[in-house]
């Protein structure tokens, strides 16, 4: 009797436990805005793991190779889920970029987030209409903002992806492709992830490799130029030319409450310029700055990081 109802006890503890899993609702309530709402903590990896497992029963993944583009394309969804792709294309690259560092699922994560934002895309008949007929470029113009949240990570998730080998990527036309997205981006909604397509756009044209010929290559007015439309920094941005960017216009003071936005402009153009006492100040700066409830993940992590970069920028003055 006695191990009849230990048996019993044990079957009730793993039915709920199964019955815990996260549900759609609940991983979608992570979003209550444009970003994730997790803290930097082994229990926010964790949550955004559970995430991740709800968004792809929803889709009924099953076994598909996310990874493969192919087989994700050809993999049948319901229009009515386009946003739950959107979600998981963004929960794969926020789990890989702050997760996952260096690891070896770092880079199938950004292909898979990368899979899903481009079959948000591709589900759209007008882009997939024009990108038969015209290629993906033409198609990219347009996108519009009902699938911008897919559109933004699918290009955010092929960046990323894509700097395991930057060369195989511009002789693969990554970089005029995911240029086209921002850019559109940019038109539909400059201020999507706290002005993520001018932060995306300015590490862009300086993670190019140094090439002697062509558009693609690496360009620091370019770069620059992108990222003074989210920096208060009028010394820096004094000779600000910029040939493919939007007009500058007046700093808007809400791009300083993502940290992440001056953090970039420290690691991909002033610390590879070697501009080291612009560098140092404007990291002292981000790390006088509270976490704040806005974005718990990324201004945690945009912290970390610039306490490393000061570290190494100090080495060198």
């Amino acid at each position: 009797m006695r191990k009849l109802l230990l048996f019993t006890l044990l079957a009730v503890l793993v039915g709920g436990g199964a019955a815990l899993a996260m549900t759609l609702d609940e991983a979608l309530a992570y979003f209550p805005g444009n970003d994730i709402m997790i803290p930097y903590s082994e229990e926010g990896k964790a949550t955004l793991e559970e995430m991740i497992d709800a968004f792809r029963t929803a889709l009924g993944v099953g076994d598909l190779d996310e990874a493969n583009e192919d087989d994700v394309m050809a993999f049948e969804v319901d229009a009515s889920l386009v946003d739950v792709m959107s979600k998981l294309s963004q929960a794969y690259y926020t789990y890989a970029d702050a997760f996952l560092d260096g690891e070896s699922e770092e880079r199938p994560q950004y292909l898979r987030g990368k899979h899903w934002g481009l079959k948000v895309l591709r589900m759209d008949a007008v882009f997939s209409a024009t990108e038969d007929a015209d290629g993906f470029v033409a198609a990219a113009e347009t996108i519009g903002v009902e699938n911008l949240s897919g559109a933004y990570w699918a290009a955010a998730n092929w960046l990323r992806s894509a700097q395991y080998n930057p060369l195989e990527a511009v002789f693969a036309g990554v970089p005029e492709k995911t240029d086209a997205i921002n850019k559109r981006l940019l038109e539909l909604d400059d201020t999507y992830m706290a002005f993520g397509g001018y932060r995306a756009l300015g590490a862009f044209w300086s993670g190019l490799p140094k090439l002697p010929g062509g558009n693609y290559r690496k360009n620091w007015s370019r770069s620059l130029g992108y990222f003074c439309h989210i920096v208060d920094e009028p010394e820096i941005c004094a000779d600000w030319d910029c040939d493919v960017c939007p007009e500058l216009g007046e700093f808007r003071p809400e791009a300083d409450e993502y940290l992440e936005n001056r953090a970039f402009l420290v690691e991909f153009y002033l610390m590879e310029r070697g501009m080291w006492e612009d560098a140092k100040r404007i990291l002292e700066e981000i790390l006088a700055e509270p976490i704040g409830d806005k974005y718990p993940l990324y201004n945690a992590i945009s912290l970390e990081k610039a306490a490393a970069f000061l570290e190494e920028v100090e080495d060198k003055l």
